[in-house]
């Protein structure tokens, strides 16, 4: 299942890690393990932050996934199921049925 992870790498372990020159190829590793669709960092509450897209398949590889950053950089973490078009696309007759279904409910 497709997945969006957001790392938050607190200021002081962040600091920590440019100015001893491991950031970069911390991370880099942390990737190449991972092998991720897609990686973008930026910004978010005064944080470095990484959205990191990755395929999981089975619920117990959350761990292999989230330790890295948590030993790496003291990280906070967020994960949760994402979508593409395609992927939307498909799960439409789901909303279709729950609109017949419950659409009611919600306007009453």
């Amino acid at each position: 299942m497709r997945m969006i992870m957001t790392v938050s790498i607190p200021v002081e372990a962040g600091n920590a890690a440019v100015l001893n020159g491991t950031l970069g190829s911390i991370i880099q590793q942390i990737l190449e393990d991972l092998k991720p669709e897609a990686a973008y960092f930026a910004d978010e509450d005064g944080k470095r932050t990484g959205f990191i897209i990755f395929d999981m398949k089975e619920s117990s590889q959350l761990i292999a996934i989230a330790e890295p950053w948590f030993l790496a950089f003291n990280a906070r973490l967020s994960v949760r199921p994402a979508m593409n078009l395609q992927d939307l696309q498909a799960g439409m007759p789901g909303m279709t049925r729950a609109v017949q279904k419950f659409g009611k409910v919600a306007t009453a």
